[in-house]
């Protein structure tokens, strides 16, 4: 959906929510109870007693242990999706059939594949679908987009994004986790974070042209993988280079933009200071995440469905980012 028509005449517009875990306890769920024109009227989890406790904590009048009770409820105009991504595809398939606008979080689903079918489901019955990649709305990152469109480093030529992290304490007892589960999410930790950047540097410099990778595993300690390289070009020219390794001996999230005058650099999942350089001259910005970080995510669905704005993260870039990551893999 690309024009700015209001899929809603009435507020409030009442969520369905399927899955409570970690995202939805403070990411998510609060920002969509804080918009204005928002209610959350339902909760999902398989676990009863869980799903009965967060409704209890959270405020929610009505919870189920059944995902299609939320996707038909008359009582539920439009749903989100907060499940790990195996089931994405499932729940967003009948989420469209209801006919009902949709908010899927990342990453779109585990394959191309299955992220085309989710989008095609949508396009065809002209319904609003949103992907979670909350970070095209922050105002931290708009910032960088702004200082990019100024021309504050002038012509942009590469990007670089280095992000490293040791293995948890889960990852060495062998604990089972759903996000190094190759059935789950083939690129492992990969497809958990590295598509938040790969989405954002999409949405700074226009889509990629041209994508490759290599990915390996290396610990051996999931079937995941746990490091990648990958590199590509953007339609407008520019450069772009990532590696992102889960075996390292030290945390690292550095991003640098390198232009024909300047650079800016910046962190993707931690809250680093922003840094503009331009020749001899520096700035440095602390722009802070809201404490539940969807909270601008959320205000632009809202003004998307009552036809005041475009959202920046639709099912057309979430589907683009999953062909990014992709190729990447090499899968």
């Amino acid at each position: 959906m690309t024009e700015s028509l209001s899929f809603f005449n009435k507020t409030p517009i009442r969520w369905g929510v399927i899955g409570c875990g970690g995202v939805a306890e403070k990411k998510s769920v609060p920002a969509y109870q804080m918009a204005k024109d928002f209610e959350v009227v339902m909760v999902m989890r398989r676990n009863a007693e869980k799903v009965e406790d967060y409704a209890r904590r959270h405020h929610v009048p009505n919870y189920t242990t059944n995902a299609l009770e939320v996707i038909d409820s008359p009582e539920v105009d439009a749903v989100y999706i907060a499940t790990p991504p195996d089931s994405h595809k499932e729940y967003a398939l009948l989420v469209a059939k209801a006919g009902k606008p949709c908010c899927i979080e990342k990453p779109m689903a585990p394959t191309y594949a299955d992220s085309l079918a989710i989008y095609t489901a949508f396009e065809e019955k002209g319904l609003p679908l949103f992907i979670a990649y909350y970070r095209r709305s922050l105002p931290r990152f708009n910032q960088i987009k702004q200082w990019l469109d100024e021309e504050k480093i002038g012509e942009v030529r590469h990007i670089h994004w280095q992000k490293t992290k040791p293995p948890s304490e889960v990852d060495l007892k062998g604990t089972y986790n759903w996000r190094t589960d190759k059935l789950v999410a083939p690129g492992g930790y990969f497809d958990d974070l590295a598509s938040h950047g790969l989405d954002l540097f999409v949405h700074l410099l226009g889509n990629v042209q041209s994508v490759q990778g290599f990915a390996t595993n290396q610990q051996g300690l999931y079937s995941a993988h746990d490091s990648i390289a990958g590199s590509w070009i953007h339609e407008n020219g520019v450069t772009g280079t990532g590696v992102w390794n889960f075996a390292s001996h030290h945390r690292e999230d550095k991003v640098e933009i390198f232009g024909s005058k300047g650079k800016i650099t910046f962190a993707v999942l931690d809250e680093a200071p922003l840094m503009l350089e331009y020749g001899s001259e520096k700035t440095t910005l602390e722009i802070s995440n809201p404490e539940h970080v969807q909270q601008y995510h959320v205000q632009n669905i809202q003004d998307h469905l009552m036809g005041l704005g475009q959202h920046p993260s639709q099912g057309s870039s979430g589907l683009h980012t999953s062909w990014v990551m992709e190729k990447i893999l090499g899968d």
